[in-house]
């Protein structure tokens, strides 16, 4: 998973303790490098926990949970959208990249190894 300020890839882990942050946008777990963690306003965009505003929280099995103080909140209700579609007839369907959320990175890696493994397997 890429850094979620500037896109650059985590590399293998050394032994102990990662540098990297984690945190939660938008619902969406994402990572924060440690050249990124330098800017005094790193945290800004991180959603905070609605009882202790910690931005120590993670999102897994499908909920976000707070890790300072354990909080994990009822999911809301959520209003599906259909996506925009770019191309004609057949194509796959993409969203432009300036229309994409933040985290929108992880759908080109998506949209970009899908198509590799379609070359791959030689499939239309």
């Amino acid at each position: 998973m890429p850094c979620y300020r500037c896109g650059v890839r985590q590399t293998d882990p050394e032994r102990g303790k990662s540098p990297w942050r984690r945190g939660v946008v938008h619902d969406q777990l994402v990572l924060i490098c440690p050249a990124c963690q330098e800017s005094a306003d790193w945290t800004a965009e991180l959603e905070r926990c609605a009882q202790c505003h910690s931005a120590h929280l993670i999102r897994r099995l499908g909920q976000v949970e707070c890790l300072d103080c354990g909080l994990v909140p009822e999911p809301e209700a959520v209003t599906l959208v259909p996506a925009r579609t770019v191309g004609g007839p057949g194509a796959a369907a993409r969203v432009p990249a300036g229309d994409r959320p933040p985290g929108g990175a992880d759908l080109s890696l998506a949209d970009e190894v899908g198509r590799a493994l379609d070359r791959l397997l030689g499939r239309a």
